[in-house]
């Protein structure tokens, strides 16, 4: 348990590191990564209001199972086209804890593929 806890903080810690230095507007929101190990979910995010803009999910674009850089793909390009049609170019990405590699850098390359600027 007390291993269980450390873990936690230090990703807690990181997470911070990185949420210190991005924070979203209506101008530019903030784009979260969240990585679980069955799916990827994304959301854009207006800090100053509190509001989530849009979001995207393998759970809906992929459907039962989501957990592959090609279904990461897939949500990104889906965010980025949500964002268009909310007429958003430009964004910030929170990668949160996770390391930008793999499914989080294959989101983060499709968002960009699809119009998005970061």
């Amino acid at each position: 348990m007390k291993q269980a806890r450390l873990v936690r903080e230090r990703r807690e810690r990181r997470a911070m590191r990185v949420r210190k230095r991005v924070r979203g507007d209506a101008a530019r929101p903030r784009l979260s990564v969240f990585r679980s190990h069955r799916h990827i979910y994304a959301q854009l995010i207006d800090d100053a209001v509190g509001r989530t803009l849009c979001a995207s999910s393998s759970r809906v674009v992929c459907g039962e199972y989501g957990g592959t850089v090609a279904h990461a793909q897939k949500v990104g390009s889906d965010l980025a086209e949500k964002a268009k049609a909310l007429s958003i170019g430009k964004i910030r990405f929170d990668r949160g804890h996770y390391r930008f590699h793999g499914r989080i850098k294959a989101l983060a390359e499709a968002a960009r593929k699809g119009g998005l600027e970061f």
